[in-house]
């Protein structure tokens, strides 16, 4: 058969194609190109010269942007005063050579008046040797030291009954039983322990009370609140990891390749929370799950916390306590008071769940809260692992929304470096500003060996607000402003706050992983004013937690709440002090006490202290003052 030429193949005709449409395309861009050059020419030129005459004949008005502050950091002495005060203590881990996961989170102090004598006193919690431990070390316990108002304290564990073992790790404040003292709630890896405070000896009433939890869960922080308002205070614990000793040593964690390390947290399941409901009898009853603060992993349906700090706080200004959970290395968990006696977790909604730049989970630990601007700006401030930056989520009133201000303020930067575990706002100068403080310490003592950067002792860090106007509203403070003591560096885990020495502004306490605790007395001497307001509920728990207060100085309204829980497995003196400035006189002192009802009162005179009751008049205000 006679066949004429052969067609191409479908894929040859259509590289042919290409080819020819790919010739044209060129040559046409080439064309326009050189038809297009003295176009473009003739627009630069006459850009330029528009430019250059606006630059004669305009003055530019640039954005407002944040300058500089003119003034320096103030001085701000912070001397370590530990050994003149009569602190001998010392930190137990435990460690004893296998390396398991407790014996790097440290423990927590509190500050209180365990004696009802208007001086401040310290509870150090510690933890011991384990029980498979063998060796002939004696049993260490938790500490208790009286002060005197002077900076002076005494050892009273014994004669207190503060003379038992436990593997210690937080500590919370309460007058849960409202008949006038202080008592005393200690977490624990295992049991955690109930102490009565009857007259200034404590009674161990952990059975009875039903707070013992379980002996296989990790207790970290914990804390008094009232989140039903029926004027009782209940009791919220954290759970850290699912953890035990033979699931530790069963995975071989190193950071070399060759010798054991500290296993890190995902290595471990996560936990439930406990929150316990105060039945007003001397009882209270684990409401975790009804209220529905235990929290599942969405894919797995295993339990997600891993819980270290915890923050109650009234997040939208209710009139309820909302409950704020930092979590390592898992979101963080903002569980919102439906006011019927159940939350709802709002952690990713609100934005502070995740790293808002990466959208990971952070190394939570220890947590704060405070309205930290006039406009009454809440700020939620996180420590986080080493290299990554403590968080500082903000929300305006009427906000849901939290935006992460740590880069923008300049304190997220300095802290990449450091581990931070205790961390809490304090107005350190008394300017009416808060600032922060963060303890530092690493997990491991061989760290630098394979990160250069990172040491296992870190210095404490102080960030002074140099207000919202500055260029950096947060500035860390050097050696030159705080003294050199400050600067050591310590394995920092537990911080709280309280004055002292009673001159008006607050000196801090650090918790030292196996090592002393260190004091730290604020010897700032720039004459700001001050005011100092103890609160005591009648219809509300006695001690007043959760009560909001507002001060009027000049035109400026500054705004605190009585939360003892803060910082990292700690709790602070429940006292507020307002920084004053130069403010020699105040205005109305506002006091919403939990439950909602509200009062005013007048205040005769700054520098000291006032003590208001609920249900006072104010005319009984002025001799309930002191100092």
């Amino acid at each position: 058969m006679k066949t004429g030429p052969s067609e191409p193949e479908s894929g040859d005709q259509d590289v042919e194609n290409d080819a020819v449409i790919g010739q044209a395309l060129r040559g046409s861009l080439i064309v326009f190109t050189l038809l297009a050059l003295p176009v473009i020419g003739i627009l630069v030129y006459l850009n330029l010269e528009k430019q250059e005459a606006e630059s004669t004949e305009v003055e530019v008005s640039l954005p407002t942007e944040r300058i500089a502050n003119e003034q320096p950091i103030p001085s701000l002495p912070l001397v370590n005063v530990t050994a003149e005060a009569g602190i001998d203590f010392v930190h137990e881990t435990g460690r004893y050579g296998e390396k398991l996961l407790p014996e790097t989170m440290g423990s927590g102090i509190a500050v209180l008046d365990y004696n009802n004598d208007d001086h401040l006193d310290l509870l150090l919690v510690n933890s011991t040797r384990w029980p498979w431990d063998k060796s002939d070390q004696q049993p260490t316990s938790c500490r208790l030291y009286a002060g005197n108002g002077q900076f002076q304290f005494e050892d009273v564990s014994e004669a207190a009954g503060i003379n038992f073992s436990l593997y210690g790790m937080g500590s919370a404040i309460g007058d849960y039983d409202n008949d006038g003292d202080q008592d005393i709630f200690i977490s624990a890896v295992g049991k955690n322990c109930l102490l009565r405070n009857d007259s200034g000896i404590f009674v161990d009433v952990t059975t009875a009370s039903g707070l013992g939890g379980s002996e296989e869960t990790w207790g970290t922080s914990c804390g008094f609140f009232d989140y039903d308002n029926d004027g009782r205070l209940d009791l919220f614990v954290c759970n850290y990891v699912d953890w035990s000793k033979d699931a530790d040593l069963s995975q071989d964690f190193t950071l070399d390749g060759e010798s054991r390390a500290y296993g890190p947290p995902r290595a471990f399941s996560g936990s439930f929370s406990y929150l316990y409901h105060n039945e007003g009898d001397g009882t209270f009853t684990d409401v975790s799950e009804q209220a529905g603060v235990q929290v599942r992993n969405d894919d797995t349906n295993v339990p997600l916390g891993k819980a270290m700090g915890l923050a109650p706080v009234d997040i939208n200004n209710d009139g309820w306590i909302d409950i704020v959970v930092a979590n390592d290395t898992v979101r963080n968990f903002l569980f919102q008071n439906n006011q019927d006696g159940t939350f709802t977790e709002m952690g990713r909604l609100s934005g502070i769940a995740f790293d808002r730049s990466s959208g990971n989970a952070r190394g939570a630990m220890g947590i704060d809260t405070a309205r930290f601007r006039d406009d009454g700006t809440l700020a939620i401030g996180i420590g986080n692992f080493a290299n990554e930056e403590s968080a500082l989520y903000m929300a305006r009133p009427g906000r849901k929304q939290f935006v992460d201000a740590a880069m923008f303020t300049g304190f997220g930067p300095p802290t990449r470096l450091g581990l931070t575990f205790g961390l809490f706002f304090f107005d350190v100068d008394l300017d009416g500003r808060f600032d922060v403080l963060g303890a530092n310490g690493h997990l491991e003592e061989e760290i630098s060996k394979t990160q250069r950067t990172q040491r296992y002792e870190q210095p404490p860090q102080l960030f002074w607000n140099a207000g919202r106007e500055a260029k950096n509203e947060l500035v860390l403070a050097t050696a030159k402003e705080t003294g050199d003591s400050f600067h050591q560096p310590i394995v920092g885990r537990g911080t709280a706050y309280g004055d002292f020495d009673e001159d008006g502004d607050q000196d801090i306490v650090i918790s030292v992983s196996n090592g002393s605790t260190v004091l730290f007395r604020n010897d700032q001497q720039i004459g700001n004013h001050w005011l100092r307001v103890n609160l005591q509920g009648t219809k509300s728990n006695r001690d007043a937690i959760g009560a909001k207060v507002q001060l009027q100085v000049g035109d400026r309204i500054l705004q605190q709440t009585v939360m003892p829980t803060r910082g990292y497995l700690s709790q602070s003196e429940r006292t507020i002090t307002f920084g004053l400035g130069q403010a020699a006189t105040v205005g109305e002192l506002t006091v919403t006490w939990p439950g909602g009802q509200q009062e005013t009162f007048q205040v005769d005179g700054i520098d000291q202290t006032v003590n208001l009751i609920q249900g006072d008049t104010a005319e009984e205000v002025a001799s309930a003052t002191s100092k």
